[in-house]
């Protein structure tokens, strides 16, 4: 019955279609900074923004604030992500200037 319904709303009947399985598509930057955060740097700085979190989240009234805590966890993370990131660049233009100049 549903094929005689296919048939008759467009003249022919559909095809299934085949779906293929797409890959998730992961951004790279994302991946990096995960990374970095492993590093024993960025893992102080954000020990030190958790419990400031935990401190001012604890008081009722505070004008305590963890800006600070959390521009230096960034700052500590994307300085590691900038070094991987040139490092990555740096790899690139070596296979790149072996390529053209030995190929």
């Amino acid at each position: 019955m549903v094929l005689e319904d296919k048939m008759i709303a467009n003249g022919e009947p559909e095809e299934e279609e085949e779906e293929e399985e797409e890959e998730e598509m992961v951004d790279p930057l994302e991946t990096v900074r995960e990374k970095c955060e492993q590093t024993e740097h960025c893992v102080h700085t954000r020990e030190r923004l958790e419990a400031c979190e935990t401190r001012v989240g604890s008081r009722s009234e505070t004008t305590e604030d963890c800006t600070e805590e959390l521009f230096d966890f960034l700052h500590a993370r994307d300085h590691c992500v900038s070094a991987d990131v040139r490092c990555q660049g740096l790899l690139f233009l070596n296979e790149l200037f072996k390529m053209i100049f030995y190929s």
